[in-house]
């Protein structure tokens, strides 16, 4: 099932978390053949957790740390998350790696801990405008990729991954479908070396200035299977524009 998922960063109130599920549930109830997932802040948890029980919408955190509990003042563990009843983390966003210093060991680290607790990570990679321009983009999506999932080979169907070129992200410059879709099938076929039983049920999602206008072109290509919106999920109509795209 395709993915369509919202990462509303640092944005959203508890109250306005609230009036954005008050309209949104709406917009989307009828749509049943893919899966969508809200990725909102730590503080607006508690709200989706209330507002969407029992409900086809899923939430997840935008962040978490690797240690089970400890003196990790300002922190959270998976097992705060899952007691609020998060499906999905995202890990290794850009902006973690680039504005906060999280190197791939720690990427790593945080999807063992995912994983050990039954949460499915998104694993966020991409390639900097410096690094496309020279021509290294596969490669370091190759690096980053084995790096995050190093020893945990044998799990890649449990984890679904987004390929988010940083040189796109709010720039409202995104990668073309077509160029999007050379690095979703060089990704798969990355996971189908590295996990020789891989049953092809890790989703790659694009990421990367996603909106009412483009949506439907990036998935009518065969290797995207979902999307992770940024600034466009913000708005409630948009989103569930983007949600029935396609």
């Amino acid at each position: 099932m395709k993915l369509i998922s919202a990462n509303w960063k640092m944005n959203m109130t508890p109250s306005q978390t609230k009036e954005y599920l008050y309209n949104f549930l709406p917009l989307v109830e009828d749509v049943k053949d893919r899966e969508i997932l809200l990725c909102v802040p730590f503080t607006s948890l508690c709200i989706a957790s209330e507002m969407l029980k029992d409900k086809h919408v899923k939430f997840g955190a935008q962040n978490v740390h690797y240690e089970p509990k400890g003196a990790f003042t300002g922190e959270i563990s998976v097992s705060m998350l899952k007691d609020l009843g998060v499906s999905y983390v995202i890990v290794g966003h850009s902006e973690r790696r680039w504005l906060f210093g999280e190197s791939d060991e720690i990427i790593n680290k945080k999807l063992i801990a995912c994983l050990g607790s039954g949460i499915r990570p998104i694993l966020c990679v991409g390639e900097r405008q410096d690094e496309r321009e020279a021509g290294l983009t596969f490669k370091v999506i190759e690096t980053q990729v084995k790096l995050a999932l190093s020893s945990l080979e044998d799990y890649t169907d449990m984890i679904d991954i987004a390929y988010e070129p940083i040189w796109a992200i709010g720039s409202g410059n995104p990668a073309t479908p077509e160029d999007a879709q050379k690095v979703h099938r060089f990704i798969k076929e990355l996971l189908e070396s590295l996990n020789k039983n891989y049953k092809g049920t890790t989703r790659i999602l694009y990421g990367g200035s996603v909106n009412t206008h483009n949506a439907s072109e990036f998935m009518k290509m065969p290797d995207i299977d979902g999307l992770l919106v940024g600034g466009a999920s913000l708005d409630p109509e948009a989103f569930s524009q983007i949600v029935k795209s396609f």
